[in-house]
């Protein structure tokens, strides 16, 4: 803990009418009409398996409803046969309606995987760019080496070998 009463720093006191302040407080204009409170927007947002669950669950509901009309009119090859004309176009719409969602799916998922492979060969080729400026950079540095062995008469056969250049590259 640090004592800060033996410090020798000389402290400078104020006069007490210089320390206080008065203040006024500011009063707000008060409205006479209530205001009403801000409205909140509610948003129904559903997921892609939330709208297939709910034509589902509507298609189950018409059948059922087709269901117990035919048991309240009484069970007859007629009355099977209107719960087929029924059961058909409603089965057929929910399939449907499965194999479309199924497909923009697909199609999204696609999309994304394309995205991504654009992505890695932009960067593969930005790499290779990056590869070629490196080697070009390296082969101006061995000509300029070769170049002043050269000069000063120091034998480049070892250097060569060691480049792996072809025979007639300097």
């Amino acid at each position: 803990m640090t004592d800060f009463s033996s410090t020798s720093t000389p402290t400078r006191s104020m006069p007490l009418s210089d320390q206080t302040e008065t203040l006024k407080p500011i009063e707000e204009p008060q409205t006479t009409e209530a205001q009403p409170a801000p409205r909140r927007v509610a948003h129904l947002t559903t997921t892609s398996g939330q709208r297939t669950a709910l034509v589902v669950l509507v298609g189950i509901i018409a059948l059922a409803v087709a269901f117990i009309v035919m048991l309240l009119v009484g069970v007859s090859s007629e009355s099977i046969n209107a719960l087929a004309v029924f059961a058909t176009p409603i089965a057929s719409m929910v399939a449907a309606y499965y194999g479309i969602t199924l497909s923009i799916q697909q199609v999204r998922s696609e999309r994304a995987e394309k995205e991504k492979a654009i992505a890695r060969a932009d960067a593969t080729d930005a790499a290779s760019r990056e590869t070629e400026v490196w080697a070009a950079q390296m082969e101006s540095g061995l000509r300029v080496a070769m170049a002043q062995l050269g000069a000063a008469r120091i034998g480049t056969e070892a250097v060569e070998k060691a480049a792996g250049t072809p025979d007639g590259f300097f």
